[in-house]
């Protein structure tokens, strides 16, 4: 698969899912025994931990299909740049994929820090710090909803992964795999490329 054809069978996953014309696909006893010995996904999503963002179903892909790393607002931390570089370095996928999504509650609560409603105490406080750069940069340009601020977090998510990951970025710039940044609303069930 080249990363376009990649990108374009999540695309085309994703399209089933929001006509509720779900193929179902790889998700059988089969498929289960020929994944025992190992995995060769050709997608990587990094995406929020959010419960109502279930990537395997949106996208339409089963077993083995896709590699899934999740936190909170997609914040990247080297946990997760190690398991990105892995997906691309050892597994080879063709595509990464940054999603992000409609009434993302780190994105929220990083809005509300913001305009004075104080900052969230333990480790909550470590989403609100790394995501407001991304607010920070909206509110430069002039945008300042929430949807502006969820698409610029994927956005800068993206470029923080090409800066920080010398191996995803050169993977990248030689065609061997794609970054994308994407946004899924829950109302519809589209996935939106932002990038």
């Amino acid at each position: 698969m080249t990363p376009r054809e990649a990108w374009n069978a999540l695309e085309e996953g994703n399209k089933r899912f929001v006509e509720g014309k779900v193929a179902a696909p790889n998700r059988d006893e089969q498929r289960r025994a020929e994944l025992v010995e190992g995995q060769k996904p050709f997608a990587c999503v990094l995406a929020c931990s959010d419960s109502r963002v279930p990537v395997e179903l949106i996208f339409d892909q089963g077993f083995g299909d896709i590699f899934v790393i999740r936190t909170a607002g997609e914040v990247v931390d080297m946990g997760v740049l190690a398991s990105l570089e892995f997906a691309v370095d050892g597994l080879g996928v063709d595509v990464v994929v940054v999603l992000g999504h409609e009434s993302c509650g780190a994105v929220a609560a990083t809005k509300a820090a913001l305009e004075g409603n104080g900052i969230p105490d333990g480790y909550q406080r470590v989403l609100v710090e790394d995501i407001a750069p991304s607010l920070f940069a909206s509110r430069d340009d002039g945008k300042t909803t929430s949807k502006d601020y969820e698409e610029r977090h994927v956005k800068e998510t993206v470029h923080q992964i090409l800066t920080r990951c010398v191996r995803i970025r050169e993977a990248s710039d030689a065609g061997r795999c794609i970054v994308v940044g994407a946004r899924y609303e829950l109302q519809t069930g589209a996935v939106n490329r932002l990038v």
